[in-house]
Formats: structure tokens, C-alpha cells, sequence
């Protein structure tokens, strides 16, 4: 009779520790996954469709807060849809995020794996979306990591770096209406709303 209970002792402790080991070994292939997730993967699935996209709080470098949605995601960048504010687009280069504030169990579903990310997707740079702007001639307000803001017309954007035209917010671009020119470094860019949004594919 002692030994049934011995044997049956035995078995509930090799199985506890086989159950212990399982779930370590589960444990530590969720970290190397995790450690494996880049911050374009849980952008995406924090603006994705299925549930609604949350509206979270993005600290961007230049000291704004905005509470927006996420529209798109880019290689380099991230497309929102703020909550308040005019209307438009904007675009926050992935360098300029100092933090993103999110309830508990949209943190979590960010961690999830997320399903594979379209090769165009990381194909269009935070300049692609830029010369998109160029391309349809339309308003931005570019503010920088400074705290300053600049509003006027992207005429040029290079690999690094874009042109603008100063001139006043909702005016067209026009010669007489331009006050001054700006040469600006993409990495001087803290977000830019455009008064409309970019045409992604």
C-alpha cells in the first residue's frame, strides 16, 4: 500500500516537473519572440480593424501629447488620425516617438504576433510619403523637435531632408504668397499634419 502511494508520489512529481519545464521552456520562447517585435508590427496591429483602432496617446519629441488613432504605418513612420484638432493627417517619423500611452489589454494585444507586414509597406520610407505631399501641392504645418512650427508647401524631399515654402496656413502656394524658403532635415521633424492625407498604396 505505501509503495502505490510512493509510485503514484513519484508520478505526480515527475509530472510537476516536466509541467515546470514545459512552461519554462514556453516562457523563454515568448521572450525571444518578443525580443524579435519591432515597433512598426505593434503600430500596426494597435490601428488595425479587428477590434476598431484605439485612439492612444502619443509623446511626440518636440513636447506636443496627441491623442490619435493610427491610419497607417510605414517603414520609418507612423499616419494618424488625431482625435481633436483640425482636420487632416498626420505623419510622426518613428524617431520622433518618445512614448505611446495605451490601456492595459491594447498593450498587451500589441504583443501579439502580428500577421506578416506587406514588403510594400516597408518599402514606403517617411520621403515617400513626403513626395506624395509634393505631388498633390498640399498645406503642412511641420513642426519640429525644437518646439517650433512652420507652416507653408513641401516643394522638394530628398532622402533626408525637404524644401518648404513658407507662407501662411490654408493659403495657396503661390510666389507672392510665399514669405520664405526652409531646407529641413528629416531628423529636425518631430510630426507633420497635412491638411489632407497622403495617398498611400
Amino acid at each position: 500500500m505505501r509503495w502505490d502511494r510512493f509510485f503514484d508520489d513519484l508520478e505526480d512529481q515527475l509530472a510537476s516537473e516536466w509541467e515546470a519545464e514545459r512552461a519554462a521552456l514556453d516562457t523563454e520562447a515568448e521572450r525571444l519572440r518578443l525580443s524579435r517585435v519591432q515597433l512598426a508590427e505593434r503600430l500596426t496591429l494597435l490601428g488595425g480593424r479587428d477590434p476598431a483602432p484605439v485612439a492612444a496617446s502619443f509623446d511626440l519629441s518636440d513636447g506636443t501629447t496627441l491623442r490619435a488613432a493610427v491610419t497607417g504605418v510605414g517603414a520609418d513612420w507612423v499616419a494618424l488620425a488625431p482625435a481633436e484638432g483640425p482636420a487632416g493627417a498626420v505623419i510622426v517619423p518613428f524617431a520622433a516617438l518618445v512614448a505611446i500611452g495605451m490601456p492595459h489589454a491594447d498593450l498587451l494585444r500589441t504583443a501579439r504576433p502580428a500577421p506578416p507586414r506587406s514588403p510594400l509597406a516597408d518599402r514606403l520610407t517617411f520621403g515617400f510619403v513626403l513626395r506624395d505631399l509634393v505631388r498633390r501641392r498640399a498645406g503642412v504645418a511641420v513642426h519640429l523637435s525644437s518646439g517650433r512650427g512652420l507652416t507653408g508647401t513641401i516643394d522638394r524631399a530628398g532622402a533626408d531632408h525637404l524644401d518648404l515654402a513658407l507662407h501662411e496656413p490654408g493659403a495657396a502656394r503661390r510666389a507672392d504668397a510665399v514669405a520664405g524658403y526652409r531646407l529641413v532635415p528629416f531628423a529636425a521633424i518631430a510630426w507633420i499634419r497635412a491638411d489632407e492625407a497622403p495617398n498611400l498604396p
